[in-house]
């Protein structure tokens, strides 16, 4: 039989581990910035177009290379950071493994040039596919430049695979995000299709947190500080009351590199235990110092999952730390007592002389008898005469009749409500009315009331969504909505992704009741807002409906205008936990079972639950 195992070319050996490394564009954006803070650069500037489709560059004041160097970099395993098997449980640095750079080239046409700083020239190098096409002397700035153009050209199959542009680019900003935190004393500039998206100077953390997200993160976060044998944690945490009900802003930094932990994340949250709504997470950009030797970063490619010899340890040193923060800064109010405490009162009149205060006590004092009033001795004052008997003797005969007092009057509504509501067992849709009943409030989750067939359980949260999401939906036909104005106008800041998605979906939230218009880079300008928001709330309510939508359009695949109405929907639905009053629960039933899909919420969950009575009284024989 004919030898049938060989030796696989270098460049399908590239093409295979490029499928490792870059996945997409933004994981050839995280290789070479990582190569760029690798190479002891102090400003750092990433351009790309099209999403990082059309080109990728990424350029450096770092140290540069020779052109020896220039050309080796880009072959496989080819490194500057490991000399021997024990330096994979030292390492410090970010591209260490030798296969970013050979797999960009493989899948992609690059051009770089770089040039040492005690070098006249530089050297300029051209890859296509694999195959060097240029070498050569050229005059260029101290530092590394690398161009990545057309990435997947000659891998149609994985180009395809490319969402649309603003995913795309999505994942570049995430990418850059995470990068520009764990480094903020390097400059770094992002430019989109010849537009500046960032430009953050070198500050300290808590200056780059609201240099990417914006001006409104200033006031929200607490400093985490715990120092210990086996891990060092600084960061800081947001406050309570700014948690958001998506997992966005969620940071990790493990010795500067960001990782994937989610048993760490867990002991954030666990932190937090009964200071958060349920499904509400907390922003967080914490880093974790840790020796090398107890950490393993060599477990997978894009090196953002790792593994810890003392995870446990670390997990209680984690949430210590993150309970601290929250107990030593998180306070309800504050007292300044520093300040004066004396209290200005008017001087009284010159001939005032003030009377010793009197008591009048009355001796005979019963509170279990009746009053006969009657003057003592030569006294002027009233006193109640004193007998000797106490309760009346048909109190004690009566006892047993206040417990026959109805207990549930409070509950019957005042108004009958025919509520319509859908028979399990009929095949076609038909719905029954039925005469009203007590109502209540179970939990402050779920509205129960009662049917001649059983018991009925409503969510309040999903059946309130349900009702806005067909309002809203149903609103780009009928009038605008009310819109309360403010007495001053209220400015929020966004981060550059965010402020491109409320500039896309601006006319339609405005149809839903703001009054919002563009203020500046990245800010805008609140006039006015729609009932039941207050202008405390304004910034942090548009967040959560930007995030809601982003994640509609990523997980559904939804249109715009449904992303738009479902992101309201949830934004200003009635939330689990919130108390109503009876006429409010009676509307909500009566607005659900007027829509059109009363059953379910707009992402596709059970808004009621009906327990009949005869499974009621099976499960009671049982």
């Amino acid at each position: 039989m004919a030898d049938i195992i060989q030796l696989l070319p270098d460049s399908v050996a590239n093409q295979i581990a490029a499928g490792e490394v870059v996945q997409r564009p933004a994981s050839a954006v995280k290789e070479m910035m990582e190569n760029a803070i690798d190479s002891g650069a102090s400003k750092i500037e990433l351009i790309i177009k099209d999403s990082g489709k059309t080109l990728i560059q990424v350029i450096d004041n770092g140290c540069g290379m020779s052109e020896t160097d220039a050309r080796l970099s880009f072959e496989r395993h080819a490194t500057s950071k490991i000399r021997s098997a024990n330096d994979l449980f030292a390492i410090k640095s970010f591209g260490f493994r030798g296969e970013a750079l050979a797999s960009i080239a493989a899948i992609a046409q690059v051009e770089m040039k770089s040039r040492l700083h005690d070098s006249d020239l530089g050297t300029r190098v051209v890859i296509e596919g694999s195959k060097v096409i240029e070498q050569e002397l050229c005059q260029c700035a101290a530092g590394t430049s690398i161009g990545v153009k057309n990435l997947f050209y000659n891998v149609p199959a994985r180009r395809n695979f490319l969402k649309s542009d603003a995913v795309e680019f999505g994942h570049i900003e995430e990418e850059f995000r995470r990068i520009t935190l764990a480094h903020p004393q390097i400059e770094f500039v992002f430019h989109h299709n010849g537009k500046l998206v960032y430009k953050l100077e070198k500050a300290n953390l808590l200056q780059r947190i609201v240099s990417v997200f914006g001006d409104g993160y200033k006031q929200r976060f607490l400093p985490v500080e715990q120092t210990s044998n086996i891990v060092n944690v600084s960061g800081y945490v947001s406050k309570a009351e700014f948690a958001k009900k998506t997992r966005g802003e969620q940071y990790f930094f493990a010795n500067n590199r960001f990782i994937k932990y989610p048993y760490l994340h867990h002991a954030v949250e666990n932190a937090f235990n009964e200071l958060l709504p349920e499904k509400y997470f907390p922003s967080y950009f914490l880093f974790l110092e840790i020796d090398p030797q107890s950490i393993d970063v060599n477990i997978h490619p894009t090196k953002t999952e790792v593994k810890f010899l003392e995870e446990k340890s670390m997990y209680a040193i984690l949430r210590s730390a993150v309970k601290k923060s929250l107990g030593q800064f998180t306070l309800s109010s504050q007292i300044d007592f520093d300040m004066d405490g004396s209290l200005n009162f008017p001087p009284p009149p010159k001939d005032y002389v003030p009377k010793a205060p009197t008591v009048d006590v009355n001796p005979f004092f019963n509170p279990f008898e009746k009053k006969e009033t009657f003057s003592a001795g030569n006294s002027s004052k009233n006193y109640t005469k004193p007998t000797v008997s106490f309760r009346e003797e048909s109190n004690a005969k009566n006892w047993d009749k206040f417990f026959q007092q109805p207990l549930e009057t409070e509950l019957v509504p005042q108004e009958k409500v025919n509520l319509p509501f859908e028979e399990e067992k009929k095949e076609e849709k038909s719905h029954t009315a039925v005469p009203s009943a007590p109502i209540f409030q179970f939990k402050n989750q779920y509205i129960v009331t009662s049917l001649k067939s059983g018991i009925v359980f409503i969510d309040q949260e999903k059946a309130h969504e349900r009702i806005l999401f067909e309002r809203f939906s149903q609103s780009k036909n009928q009038e605008q909505t009310i819109c309360q104005q403010l007495v001053f106008p209220v400015t929020c800041s966004f981060s550059a992704s965010n402020a491109e998605i409320l500039k896309e979906i601006l006319p339609e939230i405005k149809s839903h009741g703001f009054d919002i218009e563009e203020f500046g880079a990245n800010t805008f300008l609140v006039r006015g807002l729609p009932e039941k928001i207050s202008e405390q709330e304004v910034e942090l309510s548009l967040e959560n409906l930007i995030d809601t939508y982003k994640n509609s359009l990523l997980q559904k695949h939804c249109q715009k205008e449904s992303g738009i109405a479902l992101s309201m929907a949830k934004q200003f639905s009635v939330k689990a936990g919130k108390e109503l009053k009876p006429e409010e629960m009676q509307s909500l039933v009566a607005d659900l079972f007027t829509c059109q899909a009363p059953t379910v919420s707009p992402s596709g969950k059970k808004t009621f639950y009906i327990l009949k009575e005869s499974d009621l009284i099976e499960k009671l024989k049982s």
